[in-house]
C-alpha cells in the first residue's frame, strides 16, 4: 500500500499542508475542530505518522550576502550537520535562497517544506524578523541557526552573543582600558544587535562612559570595512581616539585594522581591538586577533539531533539553544594598567 502523503490529506480536507502538518504534530496552532477533521481524514486514508527523518535540507538565506559571503563561519556549520546528519543515516542537501526577491524566495520555500519526513536547517543569520513569515506554514520540521524569531515558534540554535561580548569587553576594563569604541556592522543583523547590548552591558556595570563619537559603523566586507575605517580616521583627532575598539565581528576588525595600520596607529600599543567568531582571518592578521571563538561545527551537530528527538519524541514547544563561546587572546590587546 502507498505511503499516504500530507499533501494528499491536504487535497482531500481542503486545508494547506502547513496545517494538516501542524494538526498531525497536535501543534496549538490549529483548533481543536480543524485538527479533528484533519485526523479523521488521516485515519481513514491510512496515514501513518513518520517515525524518523530521510533527509536534512540545508538553506542559506541571503538579504545581500555580505555578511554570510564574507565569512567562513556557515561552511563549518554545514560541516556538522552533515557529520550528524550521516550518523542516523540521513541524505543532506542544499538550497540558497535569495531574500532580495521575495516572490522566487517564496516559491522555493513552497517547494522545500511540504515534506515532514525531511526537515530544514535554516541559517538566517542575515534575515530579520519579516523574512520568517515564509516559513510560518511550513509542514517540514524547521529549525533556524544564528538568528531567531520572536514571533513565530520555531526551534532556534544561537550564539551565546550578548553575555560572550560583555565578557570581552570586560577583559578590555581589566586591562585597564576605559576609553572604549565599538566597531557597528551597518547591516544591523541580530546577532549585532545582541553584542550591541552586551557592549553597553559591560560599560553600564563597570561605571564606563559609553560615547556616541566612538561608535563608529563600517561596512560588512573587508574592503567597505577598511574604507569606513579610513575615512572615521581621517576626521578624527589622533589625540581624540578610544584606546580600544569591540568589533561586531572579526571581518570588521580585521578590516579596521588594515586602516589603523595605515594611518600609523599602532596595535594594540596605541589602539587595542577585539573581535568575534574566530575566523582564519583573524588569526593571521598583524597583530594576530584577539576574538570570541563560536562553536561552529556544534553548531551544526546540535540542530540535528533537535530535529531527530522532534520527529520521534514529538512536543508541543520549540526551545532557542544558546551555544557558549570561549575567548581567544592573542596579540591585538595592551594592558595599559
Amino acid at each position: 500500500m502507498a505511503k499516504v502523503s500530507v499533501r494528499e490529506i491536504s487535497r482531500v480536507t481542503g486545508f494547506s499542508p502547513a496545517t494538516v502538518s501542524n494538526a498531525l504534530n497536535g501543534k496549538r496552532s490549529v483548533s481543536e475542530e480543524t485538527a479533528r477533521i484533519i485526523r479523521d481524514a488521516a485515519q481513514n486514508m491510512g496515514y501513518q505518522q513518520p517515525s524518523q527523518l530521510d533527509a536534512i535540507t540545508f538553506v542559506l538565506a541571503r538579504k545581500n550576502g555580505k555578511i554570510v559571503d564574507e565569512s567562513t563561519f556557515h561552511p563549518s556549520v554545514i560541516e556538522g550537520v552533515e557529520r550528524q546528519a550521516r550518523r542516523h543515516g540521513m541524505s543532506t542537501s542544499f538550497v540558497s535562497l535569495d531574500f532580495s526577491d521575495v516572490a522566487a524566495a517564496r516559491s522555493q520555500v513552497e517547494a522545500i517544506t511540504h515534506d515532514p519526513s525531511a526537515a530544514i536547517v535554516l541559517l538566517g543569520t542575515e534575515l530579520g524578523e519579516e523574512d520568517f513569515e515564509l516559513f510560518r506554514n511550513c509542514a517540514a520540521h524547521i529549525i533556524v541557526l544564528d538568528s531567531w524569531s520572536d514571533q513565530f515558534d520555531f526551534d532556534a540554535v544561537v550564539m551565546s552573543n550578548e553575555d560572550s561580548t560583555l565578557r570581552a569587553v570586560n577583559h578590555l576594563i581589566e586591562n585597564g582600558h576605559r576609553k572604549i569604541g565599538y566597531l557597528a556592522g551597518d547591516f544591523r543583523i541580530q546577532n549585532f544587535k545582541a553584542r550591541e547590548r552586551g557592549f553597553e552591558r559591560a560599560l553600564a556595570e563597570a561605571g564606563v562612559e559609553s560615547k556616541d563619537a566612538w561608535h563608529v559603523l563600517l561596512g560588512t566586507t573587508l574592503e567597505t570595512a577598511y574604507e569606513d575605517m579610513a575615512a572615521w580616521l581621517a576626521q578624527t583627532p589622533r589625540e581624540e581616539l578610544p584606546t580600544a575598539f569591540f568589533a561586531d565581528n572579526d571581518v570588521l576588525a580585521v578590516g579596521a585594522l588594515r586602516a589603523l595600520s595605515e594611518a600609523g596607529i599602532e596595535v594594540p600599543h596605541e589602539v587595542s581591538i577585539i573581535g568575534f567568531d574566530d575566523l582564519s582571518v583573524g588569526a593571521f592578521s598583524n597583530p594576530p586577533l584577539t576574538t570570541v571563538h563560536v562553536l561552529k561545527h556544534e553548531v551544526g551537530e546540535i540542530a540535528v539531533r533537535r530535529l531527530v528527538g522532534n520527529i520521534s519524541n514529538p512536543k508541543k514547544y520549540t526551545c532557542k539553544t544558546q551555544v557558549s563561546t570561549y575567548f581567544v587572546e592573542r596579540k591585538s590587546v595592551a594592558d595599559i594598567r
